[in-house]
């Protein structure tokens, strides 16, 4: 059974995580940094610096939420970034940040389904998500369609949670998203289920080695996998070929 925000309604995943982000968007970037005490910007910053040999010219963000993977891939120097999210909430914030950025030339956000791409095949020389894989409905489905609208030659980019397996630090990460992480997410954001749905949806996802067979299966090779900050958090890449 697929792990959903409110366990209280019978509407699918999808529809129970743009409701979600919805509820939490005003509070989504000051908790990010504040749970992950800002480290979230640093794994951004390697996901996208793994992409610079590559030097892709069009971008998709998906999952982009607020944009901030998409702003920081500017560093990329591409001709354009594309970022598609579900949520209208997330997406306006996004927007009035690229704004205010004067990033609108570079940066299109749009409304969309991250398992229903509203692109062409072969389109994006990168595809890049940040923390949103996990929130897929039917993850193979999911990067199947990330595969496809990439073009040949392309890279594919995932940053997600995954789940430390050494001593102590394994048991320290469990307590602190068990227990802290709700906690404080509750506290800030008013919205409890959301940040209970977070440790649930990380223990949920096959990380690792499990991610990288999915992902192969969704038709990428000369995959890898970089855990990042004990394992808390890893970065995944794919080729199409």
């Amino acid at each position: 059974m697929a792990v959903v925000p409110y366990k209280d309604k019978k509407t699918s995943k999808r529809e129970q995580v743009e409701e979600m982000f919805d509820s939490i968007s005003p509070k989504y970037d000051l908790l990010n940094h504040l749970l992950s005490a800002g480290i979230d910007i640093v794994w951004r910053k390697k996901a996208i610096q793994l992409l610079q040999p590559e030097k892709p010219r069009r971008v998709l963000d998906i999952a982009t939420g607020t944009g901030d993977f998409a702003i920081e891939a500017l560093k990329l120097n591409p001709e354009k970034i594309t970022g598609v999210d579900i949520s209208e909430g997330m997406l306006k914030i996004g927007r009035e940040k690229i704004r205010k950025l004067g990033l609108e030339n570079k940066i299109e956000l749009r409304t969309g389904d991250s398992e229903r791409l509203p692109f062409s095949d072969n389109v994006f020389d990168a595809v890049i998500v940040s923390f949103g894989v996990r929130n897929f409905e039917n993850l193979l489905k999911g990067l199947t369609d990330m595969y496809r609208v990439t073009r040949k030659g392309g890279t594919c980019v995932i940053l997600e949670f995954s789940k430390p397996r050494k001593f102590p630090f394994k048991q320290f990460f469990s307590f602190y998203t068990n227990r802290l992480l709700p906690l404080i997410g509750r506290l800030v954001s008013k919205d409890a289920s959301a940040y209970t749905y977070l440790p649930e949806s990380m223990q949920a996802f096959p990380d690792g080695p499990d991610f990288v067979r999915v992902l192969e299966q969704a038709g990428f090779t000369q995959t890898r996998w970089i855990p990042l900050t004990f394992g808390i958090c890893s970065i995944y890449i794919g080729k199409k070929v």
